[in-house]
């Protein structure tokens, strides 16, 4: 989706300017932001890429004027609201006015190193041949999807180079919206930054991921 969270090549914003000595946390209620979405990831209601959609839809002046953690905690009270696991009174009280639903499955506090270090590993095995190889000159498409996408806007319709070939990955644009994972090749596109941006720029080059659907051959009239 085209929101706020997008902002790759725009301009007005600034430099990113990275905290000296960063601490992970600001305030212990990230700490409990954090847990929390965790937590409730492991339940089993809803996938990483359905998390991700969830912050992108808060309104643009809301999601811009907000922290990192403020973001995550937004997007997870979206998803305790659409999944029926709780009512905006509960959250806003934070007292539950109800018996607990039941859930797939808890993540106990004594399994949260090994899950941290496991991860959720998102590649699958390859069911049909790659269309792409190394080395291939390729189009991404152009569109602007309503819902869930991994293509950034700067990059759509832009000529890049492949320089890797990945294994095929969760396809998160139907993923986000319970469609299933049907995974797609993934590859590195090398686009030159004057391809993005136009000859005034002062990068060299950008590296994106793309999925096989976001690209093509360059010959090809994509709509």
């Amino acid at each position: 989706m085209n929101g706020a969270q997008d902002l790759g090549g725009m301009q007005s914003f600034g430099p990113i300017r990275p905290e000296a000595d960063a601490l992970i946390f600001h305030a212990d209620w990230e700490r409990h932001a954090l847990a929390i979405t965790l937590a409730m990831g492991a339940v089993g209601k809803w996938n990483i890429d359905m998390s991700r959609a969830a912050r992108e839809s808060l309104p643009p002046a809301q999601y811009l004027a907000s922290s990192y953690f403020e973001i995550w905690f937004e997007g997870l009270k979206k998803l305790l609201l659409d999944k029926w696991l709780a009512t905006a009174e509960e959250i806003a009280s934070g007292v539950s006015s109800s018996p607990g639903m039941p859930v797939p499955r808890v993540l106990m506090a004594s399994e949260v190193p090994a899950a941290l270090r496991r991860g959720s590993p998102v590649d699958r095995p390859a069911v049909t041949e790659a269309r792409f190889k190394l080395g291939d000159e390729v189009l991404t498409r152009q569109f602007n999807p309503s819902t869930h996408t991994r293509l950034p806007r700067y990059c759509r319709g832009r000529r890049g180079r492949i320089i890797a070939v990945h294994a095929p990955h969760v396809f998160p644009d139907t993923n986000a919206i319970g469609l299933g994972e049907q995974p797609q090749w993934l590859y590195t596109v090398r686009f030159d930054a004057s391809e993005l941006w136009g000859k005034d720029t002062t990068a060299a080059s950008v590296c994106v991921d793309c999925w096989e659907p976001y690209l093509d051959y360059p010959d090809v009239t994509l709509a």
